[in-house]
């Protein structure tokens, strides 16, 4: 079974393009270009499935058209309307440039150095200029700025970011 901690988002379907299953893809980051994975990820029900790539091309600079295997009629392709898209993590190579924070960081849990650990990240909210961490605290969910100034540490082997929020920030 697919998780949501082994893959990153890469950006999100569109509408189907014409009657033969092509389907318009909006991306953030081209690595389904410049890997070898033959296949992106999409959430259907709560659960992760793999579709295979049968061909794409640019229509953009961020912008692409996608014929999923076995998705070959419009009606068919109209379901992945505005579905966010996934690439899995254990296809990045080190000379990969994915620039955080996408989702690839949901999952870490969060350590602050002078309040301790505060909770598990389970959302990265981008939906505006300022990044937001959306990290669970059980009884209520805490926004923390994802800022590389606040960030003092990232352990990815135990998945644990340490970081330094200023004084007052947790409160507002």
């Amino acid at each position: 079974m697919i998780t949501r901690e082994e893959l990153i988002k890469i950006g999100q379907f569109n509408k189907p393009h014409g009657i033969h299953g092509e389907i318009s893809f909006s991306f953030t980051d081209d690595i389904f270009d410049r890997s070898d994975c033959p296949y992106i990820v999409c959430e259907i029900d709560g659960i992760f499935v793999p579709f295979y790539i049968e061909e794409y091309r640019f229509k953009g600079e961020t912008t692409a058209l996608f014929k999923l295997e076995d998705i070959d009629n419009e009606v068919d392709a109209k379901v992945f309307t505005n579905m966010d898209v996934y690439f899995p993590k254990s296809y990045l190579t080190d000379g990969d440039d994915y620039s955080a924070p996408g989702d690839f960081f949901i999952g870490y849990t969060v350590v602050d150095v002078h309040l301790g650990t505060l909770g598990k990240i389970v959302q990265i909210d981008d939906s505006t200029i300022n990044v937001l961490f959306v990290v669970d605290r059980g009884t209520s969910d805490l926004l923390i700025p994802a800022n590389d100034d606040f960030v003092v540490s990232v352990d990815e082997k135990s998945k644990v970011i340490e970081m330094n929020i200023p004084e007052g920030l947790l409160h507002l």
